[in-house]
């Protein structure tokens, strides 16, 4: 039968309330027992000092006959048994033995109470007498009498137990009495405890059930109630967490269903938290994947790794992934950590950048398409333009002609970049790495340059260390690389301006700059000095003729090489670009030998 709260309360008090009639009985009991030794105690020893005087005083006979019929009068008078024990131990008197019997006791002189009388004037001793098989109690004390040495007093302890027994019978009616009472009493007190555990129990499963609406309870002012109110507070506080983490939540939802872009949130155990529609889209998941771990509903290697990584706390870049199967769509795909003190996971978003790359392919095929069908033109254009000024033509018309050829070769150059970058969106060119001398790549570059430079009065200034002198890379794509960054700087330095090339070897790779003179590079221009076709401030250009996508065939070369390149300015003016090469070192005999050579 299950019990409610009143009735466990109403046991509990019943059990401790009979629990503390026992105990109190018991204690009463043990009370008394211990107050009746001490009062016989008491009053032996008084009785023992006493004859003990009277002995000392000579008041008693002496002869041992007379000894022994004095003992039991003495033990008749206060009730005792007394005995005399003389200086060797023997008993000379004793009320409970009989004068023909004294021969046979035993020797008293070891006895404990004897000891302790000997040594401290007053002994005391609780035991079981072998003399007369009854448990007594002793008092002794020393005298001075000529046959007896000391004066012992000892009361049986059943005048105890009969004392007891008669307290016992009493305490047991009170018990009996205080009881019922208590179990009255306890059941009394338990009904309105009761009814306000039932108010408290009633409101707990109004809660449980989700009606969170205030119940008006009169809870009490002690501590039950002081409890009852703080957790009733606390479960309104959650009510209202609880609903705007719903509203939260529905407004997020919304928002994922309507997005594009495929998102995943998975918890610091890899499981899914939430999933879109473009998510499951993408992904192919037909069913709710919710709870599932993320290994066992994304089939994707790439997207698990990216998920793993984040899951770990790492943070992973983007990428770029084209599903299986009949379905070629790209995505671009990105995992970032949620992981905070108390909390983990990971997020996935996931673009589908189809039509974007189809649109760039688009264009990638129509410009080199483009560019392969002009140069022919242009080709038979400057050869003609070439056999025509060869014919010593008037001067009027070499002025037309060298016009002529001068746009045409500048557009055979713009149609050559545009070949070379749709070459390097397709990833139609490799590196061929081999060992390259920079101070050699630097001197035919400055060469090659030579008529511009001279033309403008540059003064070139370049500087190799040694340690950064021979490096593993593909030095025709290098020389392309300088060639762009010097020519660009000779042409927007001033006139007799100043160029510098250096380049260092640190424990990543070789360092090489190309600093200028010129008007430097806006600052919201550093960024996009490297897009296609993208010209700083117009009127700072000198000279038009460039193709604007020369620092973009640098910066692919440059990461066909696997380096990277920046732009930045100096602070005395003047642009700086700064090519990095993580590339491997050769052996310090490939550098003497090059040293040596050079």
């Amino acid at each position: 039968m299950k019990l409610t709260f009143r009735n466990k309360l109403f046991v509990t008090a019943a059990a401790v309330g009979i629990l503390a009639s026992l105990v109190a009985a018991g204690l009463l009991v043990w009370s008394l027992r211990r107050d009746m030794h001490a009062r016989i105690e008491s009053r032996l020893l008084l009785e023992t000092k006493l004859v003990a005087d009277l002995l000392e005083r000579g008041a008693l006979p002496g002869a041992q006959a007379s000894l022994d019929a004095e003992a039991d009068r003495l033990g008749r008078l206060v009730g005792a048994r007394v005995t005399f024990i003389g200086p060797d131990g023997t008993v000379v008197g004793d009320s409970w033995v009989a004068e023909k019997d004294l021969s046979a006791v035993e020797e008293h002189l070891h006895r404990p109470e004897i000891l302790e009388a000997k040594l401290t004037g007053v002994g005391r001793a609780r035991r079981f007498s072998a003399t007369v098989n009854v448990e007594m109690v002793y008092t002794a004390v020393p005298v001075k009498h000529p046959q007896v040495a000391f004066v012992r007093l000892a009361a049986a302890e059943t005048d105890v137990q009969d004392q007891l027994h008669a307290i016992i019978p009493p305490t047991l009616v009170a018990i009996a009495v205080s009881v019922p009472v208590a179990l009255l009493l306890a059941w009394a007190f338990s009904l309105p405890l009761a009814r306000r555990m039932r108010a408290v129990a009633g409101a707990a499963t109004h809660y449980a059930a989700g009606d969170f609406t205030q119940a008006p309870v009169d809870y009490g002012d002690d501590e039950l109630g002081t409890v009852a109110r703080t957790l009733d507070g606390i479960v309104q506080s959650l009510a209202r967490r609880l609903g705007e983490l719903a509203r939260n939540r529905a407004r997020m939802e919304a928002i994922l269903a309507g997005m594009v872009e495929g998102v995943l949130v998975l918890d610091e155990q890899g499981r899914i938290q939430l999933v879109n529609d473009a998510a499951r889209r993408l992904l192919k998941i037909d069913d709710d994947p919710t709870g599932r771990r993320h290994t066992e509903v994304v089939r994707h290697p790439d997207v698990v790794a990216q998920l793993a990584a984040a899951l770990k706390g790492d943070e992973a870049p983007g990428v770029e992934l084209t599903l299986g199967g009949n379905d070629r769509r790209v995505l671009f795909a990105r995992a970032a950590s949620a992981r905070d003190d108390r909390f983990g996971g990971a997020v996935l978003v996931m673009h589908d950048i189809t039509d974007l790359r189809r649109a760039d392919q688009v264009r990638r095929d129509f410009v080199a398409n483009v560019s392969h069908e002009l140069r022919t033109p242009l080709t038979a254009i400057r050869g003609y333009v070439e056999a025509l000024l060869d014919e010593s033509p008037s001067d009027e018309a070499r002025e037309f002609l060298q016009i002529i050829f001068r746009h045409t070769t500048r557009m055979e150059r713009l149609v050559g970049d545009l070949l070379r970058l749709a070459r390097l969106d397709a990833r139609q060119e490799t590196a061929e790495v081999a060992r390259a001398d920079l101070s050699m790549l630097l001197d035919a570059v400055l060469t090659e340059l030579a008529p511009a430079i001279e033309a403008r009065g540059t003064e070139v200034h370049l500087q190799v260390d040694d340690a950064a002198r021979v490096v593993m890379t593909d030095p025709a794509k290098l020389h392309d690389v300088l060639k762009n960054l010097v020519e660009n700087a000779v042409n927007y330095a001033p006139e007799q301006g100043v160029v510098w090339v250096k380049a260092r070897a640190t424990d990543a790779g070789t360092i090489i700059e190309v600093a200028d003179t010129g008007p430097g590079i806006p600052p919201a221009d550093l960024e996009r000095v490297f897009e296609r076709f993208y010209r700083v401030d117009k009127s700072r250009v000198r000279h038009p003729g460039g193709t604007g996508i020369g620092l973009a065939i640098v910066k692919h070369l440059v990461e066909l090489l696997g380096g990277d390149v920046r732009a930045s300015n100096r602070p005395e003016g003047g642009a700086v670009f700064t090519l990095r090469l993580p590339l491997s070192r050769p052996t310090a005999g490939d550098r003497a030998r090059a040293v040596a050579h050079g």
